[in-house]
């Protein structure tokens, strides 16, 4: 059995970030800052506060008789003492008989075309871990990105506006920096164990490697695009995060309506249709929280019974990409463009061409996990490459379709060859038997306008039968 680590690093970046939150907040009030003391507080409470629900209600304490458990809870101690919890069960392992097994089935990665399905004895103290870790799992997503990501937006904004990095301030921006890629990593690694759940998945540390660096360089870049706009357009940084908020909050709930499929009622037994819905619009409210900064590798999908989409869709994740690079190049050159006096100490237009190359850096690591790293990848019914190919290959069509279309409608409007030897075959003449007539075998294809087809053909008609009396 595997040492409980994940949990105890989740706490550890949650404990550590509420600290240092509250002794910066408590700074700013001594220093009279009450509105930056206020969002300090806002982007620190708020998330743990949903931190303790969702553990509530994954290990559903509320059907339970446990009243210390449920007040720890209510003093925002919940995380920690799940994870003492998580570790005695670690640590009784072995010394207590176990009163029953559970009996699982895995099927190992494919070598050679061939799959083999291995059973496995699972015991109760082994299973409770396995619920701590995924509760551990969804809550430090839960936390990084309602929490730490809006939280290292404030604070680089405020070093920006003040051009000084304090002590308690630098080191709240580095853990929210860790939370967030954290957070990220969890989200990578528990999409690929949603996916591939009959499979028995094994990540190498070269795979948490790169899904560190690729999501540290797209979220310390995303973050940094915001910030530098928001410092010299301050009334236009709401309606574009606005916009992106709104566009990935709607959008699961779009294509649900699109697909016709009756309500989701079996997320949980004892909710009814309108607890239902909070807990579909609170999945949604963090789906949208994630697509703000990066890439969500767990795709909404309402209709399904897991409500995840378990299709790697890499025509999806290209044009995600592709937008948000021409929204971030978009806002650093109006960024570039409206800057102030403020910024005279920095060259601009490296700092731009920085933030560019670390995006770019970032989806050259995406694309090194997906095509090397990924644990599943001989499970992949298409390449990345290939994939990422035909995307491209498709946006080439429809950004040339209109020169073609343009092309086409100022030919010349002749009928087909088709068009011209069905003519010359009804029509009765008497023709001599060592003349031949033969037609191309590579027919091109003509647009004929509708008003004029009727002229064009007794024209050629005329003109046909002229000939061919001549000959005769």
């Amino acid at each position: 059995m595997r040492l409980p680590s994940s949990i105890f690093v989740s706490v550890s970046l949650f404990t550590a970030e509420t600290t240092a939150a509250l002794y910066l907040s408590s700074t700013y009030r001594s220093d009279g800052d009450q509105i930056w003391q206020g969002l300090t507080l806002l982007f620190t409470l708020v998330p743990s506060v949903l931190v303790q629900l969702t553990l509530t209600f994954i290990h559903r304490d509320l059907s339970r008789d446990r009243p210390l458990v449920l007040l720890l809870h209510i003093l925002q101690l919940g995380p920690i003492v799940r994870c003492l919890e998580a570790f005695c069960i670690y640590g009784s392992v072995g010394r207590v008989e176990e009163p029953y097994v559970s009996i699982t089935r895995k099927r190992q990665m494919p070598r050679r075309g061939q799959s083999e399905e291995v059973e496995r004895q699972v015991g109760q103290a082994e299973g409770k871990l396995f619920t701590h870790r995924a509760a551990f799992a969804r809550t430090s997503v839960i936390q990084a990105f309602l929490g730490s990501a809006p939280q290292l937006t404030l604070q680089l904004y405020i070093c920006v506006l003040q051009q000084a990095v304090s002590i308690g301030r630098g080191t709240l921006m580095v853990i929210s920096l860790l939370s967030i890629v954290y957070g990220a990593l969890r989200c990578n690694i528990l999409a690929i164990k949603i996916k591939y759940d009959d499979y028995e998945v094994e990540v190498r540390p070269v795979a948490y490697l790169c899904i560190f660096l690729w999501r540290s360089f797209e979220i310390a870049t995303r973050v940094t695009v915001l910030v530098l706009f928001s410092s010299v357009l301050q009334l236009w940084i709401l309606p574009v995060v606005l916009l992106n908020f709104f566009i990935f909050f709607l959008y699961p709930w779009v294509l649900f309506w699109f697909s016709h499929s009756p309500f989701p009622e079996n997320i949980e037994k004892t909710l009814t249709r309108v607890g239902t819905t909070i807990v579909l619009c609170l999945l949604t409210f963090l789906y949208a929280g994630i697509n703000m900064f990066c890439w969500s590798a767990v795709q909404l999908k309402l209709n399904d019974p897991d409500l995840i989409n378990k299709s790697q869709n890499w025509y999806r994740m290209a044009v995600y990409y592709m937008l948000r690079f021409v929204e971030n190049a978009s806002l650093l050159l109006l960024w570039y463009v409206f800057q102030t006096d403020f910024y005279r100490f920095i060259c601009a237009p490296l700092l731009l061409l920085q933030l560019l190359v670390a995006y770019a850096l970032g989806i050259c690591f995406m694309l090194l996990f997906y095509q090397f790293c990924h644990p599943c990848r001989k499970l992949f019914s298409s390449s990345m490459t290939q994939g990422l190919w035909d995307c491209s290959a498709l946006l080439c069509l429809v950004c040339h379709a209109p020169e073609r279309d343009v092309k086409v409608a100022l030919d010349p409007p002749y009928p087909s060859p088709t068009t011209y030897k069905e003519m010359v075959d009804d029509t009765s003449y008497d023709m001599a038997n060592d003349t031949t007539y033969t037609m191309p075998n590579d027919t091109v294809t003509y647009g004929v306008p509708n008003d004029t087809s009727h002229e064009v053909l007794s024209e050629m008609n005329g003109n046909v039968s002229h000939s061919l009396s001549s000959n005769a």
